[in-house]
């Protein structure tokens, strides 16, 4: 372990073995840092908060702040993230509110760019990039494998699909479906994250049943029953097809429309 003589520890934080803790760095009481993390210069972790092993904290990012919501009343609440995360300078990352759910959760192998922000009560899947100045408001949910743009705002509530990419500089105010490449303002499905999913290993077979769904949801006339009617009826029920429909299913938001409704 090794710890900067300038760093403030307070006592009751647990620090695991081959941490490294840089000049500056304020650590509250109730905070608990895996086996070799490295916490760079200027660092703020505070509250209930917990990071996973091998996580790198660049300079002056602040975690486990209390929430932004009027309504927080000061009830303990948590910040998780999991291992072999990489967050970059002046991110911050705020702790859950009570009714909120409690906790915010951000997972593995994630890549948090410099002023990115995720607020109260959002959860973050695993393999997740959030590019330079992205922001998360509070309640969002991004599932696995999500690229968001840098500058790019996302609305509270608002559920992110798998695998999708949103351009920068969008203003995200519904839901995006699994798989989608998606921008603008506000933000609209452009077709299939195509690029993505092929560097993924995603097979022709795999891509030809999404591009058939993408164009009943986003080139025709249909609603959103109509639509999944047809999907059922006469698309093959492949999982990533399922996990389209599930995912519309339980929109609360409704989700974000195509550039055009022509066939």
């Amino acid at each position: 372990m090794s710890i900067h003589p300038t760093a403030s520890i307070a006592k009751g934080a647990q620090l695991g073995n081959g941490v490294s803790i840089g000049p500056m760095v304020s650590i509250g009481q109730n905070v608990e840092i895996g086996d070799d993390c490295s916490i760079g210069q200027g660092v703020s972790i505070e509250g209930w908060t917990k990071i996973g092993p091998r996580t790198q904290v660049f300079a002056y990012s602040v975690l486990g702040t209390p929430p932004q919501d009027l309504k927080f009343s000061g009830e303990k609440t948590e910040l998780e993230i999991g291992s072999d995360n990489t967050i970059r300078e002046f991110v911050t990352i705020n702790r859950a509110t009570g009714h909120g759910g409690g906790v915010t959760h951000l997972g593995n192998h994630n890549f948090i760019m410099a002023y990115a922000h995720i607020a109260h009560d959002c959860s973050v899947g695993n393999h997740v990039i959030l590019a330079n100045a992205a922001t998360l408001a509070g309640h969002i949910t991004v599932e696995d494998h999500v690229s968001i743009g840098g500058l790019t705002g996302v609305h509270q509530f608002v559920n992110i699909g798998r695998y999708a990419f949103i351009g920068g500089c969008s203003a995200v105010s519904q839901d995006i479906v699994p798989y989608a490449l998606a921008a603008g303002n506000h933000a609209r499905i452009l077709g299939l994250n195509l690029v993505g999913l092929k560097r993924q290993g995603f097979s022709e077979e795999q891509l030809t049943a999404l591009k058939k769904v993408y164009r009943v949801l986003f080139r025709t006339h249909h609603n959103r029953s109509l639509a999944l009617a047809y999907i059922q009826e006469n698309c093959e029920m492949t999982p990533e097809v399922k996990h389209v429909l599930d995912f519309i299913q339980n929109s609360q938001r409704g989700f974000a429309k195509g550039i055009t409704s022509k066939e």
